[in-house]
């Protein structure tokens, strides 16, 4: 058993990695920090946490991680890269939610998040925590970046395609769509009640934050450069991304037989059997995607629709498949949930 600590546990990842935790056999969670609710009770704050945790949320300025084999950093973006470098040094594995360690090129990195990195040096040694690329490489990690939810959606989808020389990889479109709750726990006017409900829109058209980490993944896997036009929408639902991603098809193969060969054995990746269309109520609360392809007509245009639960296998629970991997664990364990319905 590993003790965890868990780096800002009031925001919706946070609480939902609570409730992955809650579950896992083989974790002890002893500190759960926050500034904004220091004192209060874990289990007050969330009513739904009753009965598995005795904690309550301590000020994390005065928080000793020390004692943790493992700390999640479920913060926005900048607060980890400046406090990860002393646990490190004193062998505690650290697993970020933020994108402070996800892009390899520090002026990308500036140039999209605005501030200065706190520390370039830490983002050579981060090892971006895609499982279904980065196994190997996760297990021996002691700091691993977690990729962002509409990344991992549209990788996962891509992967097969960009790996092989069966599409133009110059031309690839990502059409996304998530919950609200991919906005975090806050209060903003695009994302109350009144204004996300009975609505749907595209937003971030001129550039969203996940496309570099996006290209930067894809082009890795191919070894060649990867032209990406990704569209994020926001649509009135809690959670769930659906990404549907479109490839002009130059060589002929049996793509159904392609993607399935590629994720034989994956876990968490689930590729439908042809003709299915892919709903996000279908991974609710799990940590599984789940892919179909089409071919609209026949024609030229391959069409893969990619579903996950944004908060599960888009951040908290993929940050848990990262963390069994590297202490040598059951890559599943605490994180068979069946999908919820409705």
């Amino acid at each position: 058993m590993i003790k965890v600590g868990v780096v800002g546990g009031t925001g919706y990842t946070g609480v939902e990695l609570l409730r992955l935790l809650a579950a896992h056999p083989e974790v002890e969670v002893t500190a759960i920090t926050s500034r904004g609710e220091a004192g209060t009770a874990v289990a007050k704050l969330f009513p739904s946490l009753r009965n598995h945790y005795d904690l309550a949320f301590t000020d994390p300025a005065g928080t000793d991680l020390s004692s943790c084999q493992c700390v999640f950093f479920a913060t926005p973006n900048g607060v980890a890269m400046g406090q990860a470098r002393a646990l490190l040094d004193k062998g505690v594995k650290v697993i970020d939610f933020s994108a402070d360690f996800r892009i390899q090129d520090i002026p990308t990195w500036e140039r999209w998040y605005k501030v200065k990195h706190a520390d370039p040096a830490l983002v050579k040694e981060a090892v971006y925590g895609l499982p279904e690329v980065n196994r190997e490489r996760v297990r021996n990690a002691r700091l691993i970046a977690n990729p962002g939810c509409y990344a991992t959606a549209v990788q996962l989808a891509l992967l097969p395609l960009v790996e092989t020389h069966h599409v133009d990889h110059a031309s690839l479109v990502a059409d996304a769509k998530s919950g609200v709750s991919g906005a975090g726990r806050k209060a903003e006017v695009d994302i109350l009640f009144s204004e996300a409900s009975d609505n749907f829109k595209a937003y971030a058209l001129a550039g969203h934050r996940h496309h570099p980490e996006i290209v930067q993944g894809l082009s890795t896997a191919s070894g060649k450069a990867i032209g990406l036009t990704f569209v994020p929408h926001l649509v009135p639902m809690v959670r769930g991304i659906l990404a549907t991603v479109y490839a002009r098809i130059t060589n002929e193969t049996d793509f159904q037989a392609l993607f399935e060969k590629r994720f034989a054995g994956e876990p968490f990746v689930d590729v439908l059997p042809p003709g299915s269309q892919p709903e996000t109520r279908w991974v609710r609360g799990s940590n599984h995607v789940r892919i179909a392809l089409h071919r609209p007509l026949g024609g030229n245009t391959l069409v893969v629709v990619a579903v996950e639960d944004n908060l599960v296998k888009g951040a908290a629970g993929q940050a848990v498949q990262n963390m069994n991997i590297a202490f040598g664990f059951d890559e599943t364990l605490g994180l068979g949930q069946v999908p919820l319905l409705p």
